[in-house]
């Protein structure tokens, strides 16, 4: 959305998203026609709801009743709505399917962002040494790996797709852990490759000794807690979820910020401290094993408890967040000048409680699956437009209309989101 109006007003569409003034491929088959079709289709769906939220292309045989004309408006932003997901899921499987040769780049370019070091600081200090050839090969194998990896996952996002969580964000546990394994097998490697080179038996024995337990103790227990946590992390959401304890909606394609935030895009503490803990935790452990590349990096019993620590809010925080939708009350639309009276078939309901958009759907395709049961009739919650967004629904009120075919007296009222969770039912009578 937020892409498409950068563009909005400066480029000219026709009502059916169009360009009236150069052309271009939108077919889903390429990264470059894929992003133009979606970004028209949002172009097209913002023109349409700013238009009708204005009262402009409603017909003339609906402006009696505002019931069929809000039905109508609805209606229609639904297809265009839905017409911009299936852009947008066009979009993002030509951006993951172009993403793996960048994450390749990136990985080789750190290969030479190594060598260019190594040979700057050989240079400049005692010349060219073992150890150095060791990094270097340990590096290009590790690269081999990450290469041959992307390439088996090129359709979900190469070197990524194991950082890639079940609802299509990046995973701040599973970076993490990423981010401690690849320090510790990059370190076997390098003694792996100067134990080779070793030509005496005393220094064979002093690399050997150097994967002695009490000297790696640290960095272990670090390799074992982000493990551990990006493990019990995938356990714990998706408990909830089927619990539905809390709500989970799939994005439109991972981004980088998604390290940093949580599912509304907003940033969050627990995961911001999680990354910079480790993220230290790992610069502590490669300048070590700079200084000494005879043994495994031997991380501070300070550092590795403040990792724990770390690990240990994050996973509060992943338990304390989100949770179930709930019904706080429901009570009868009522517009200026009416008279108060009860609920009736045809009236509106006001229903109020929290958590009726999850975090991640507030786009309007997911607005639109929003639905709610009164009674033995499923009821689609209106979308009502205004200039630059959406009055219904929100977070914590929809309203909807009690349909002709709800029978008189005692039904329950339930939301059901657009994560699929229900809300606790709550009782409303309806009279004749």
């Amino acid at each position: 959305m937020q892409e498409a109006r950068q563009g909005y007003g400066t480029r000219k569409y026709d009502t059916r998203g169009h360009d009236t003034h150069r052309g271009g491929c939108t077919c889903g088959g390429c990264t470059c026609g894929a992003r133009e079709g979606h970004r028209r289709a949002v172009a097209a769906f913002l023109l349409k709801r700013d238009e009708l939220a204005a009262g402009q292309g409603l017909p003339a045989a609906l402006a009696h009743s505002a019931g069929a004309s809000r039905r109508w408006v609805s209606d229609e932003l639904t297809r265009s709505a839905r017409a911009v997901g299936e852009r947008g899921r066009a979009e993002r499987d030509a951006w993951l399917a172009g993403l793996w040769p960048r994450t390749v780049g990136v990985v080789w370019g750190g290969v030479g962002v190594l060598l260019l070091v190594q040979a700057l600081t050989a240079a400049a200090g005692a010349g060219w040494t073992v150890a150095r050839t060791a990094g270097l090969v340990a590096a290009a194998v590790t690269g081999g790996l990450l290469t041959a990896a992307g390439r088996l996952h090129r359709s979900r996002g190469g070197v990524l797709a194991p950082l890639i969580g079940e609802d299509n964000r990046l995973s701040t546990s599973r970076a993490a852990a990423a981010g401690v394994v690849l320090l510790c097998g990059y370190a076997v490697l390098v003694l792996a490759v100067r134990l080779v080179a070793a030509s005496g038996r005393g220094q064979r024995a002093e690399l050997v000794d150097g994967l002695r337990l009490g000297r790696s103790a640290g960095l272990l227990t670090v390799l074992a807690v982000v493990c551990a946590v990006a493990v019990l992390a995938r356990w714990l959401v998706g408990t909830r979820v089927l619990g539905q304890r809390s709500q989970k909606v799939r994005a439109a394609r991972p981004r980088g910020a998604d390290l940093l935030t949580d599912d509304a895009g907003r940033g969050s503490f627990t995961d911001v401290q999680y990354v910079a803990v480790t993220a230290a935790a790992v610069v502590w452990a490669l300048a070590r094993l700079a200084r000494r590349p005879d043994r495994l990096p031997d991380l501070p019993w300070g550092l590795a408890v403040l990792v724990v620590v770390s690990a240990a809010t994050y996973l509060a925080g992943k338990y304390a967040e989100g949770g179930r939708p709930v019904i706080h009350s429901v009570v009868r639309a009522r517009e200026a000048g009416d008279l108060d009276a009860p609920v009736r078939t045809g009236d509106d309901i006001e229903i109020r409680g929290a958590g009726f958009v999850p975090p991640g759907a507030g786009g309007a395709d997911q607005l639109a699956r929003l639905a709610v049961r009164i009674g033995a009739v499923h009821v689609h919650v209106p979308l009502v437009p205004v200039p630059g967004g959406f009055t219904n629904p929100t977070d914590t009120v929809v309203t909807v209309p009690v349909p002709a075919d709800v029978e008189p007296g005692r039904v329950e009222v339930q939301v059901i989101t657009a994560s699929g969770a229900g809300t606790n039912p709550c009782v409303v009578d309806v009279v004749d």
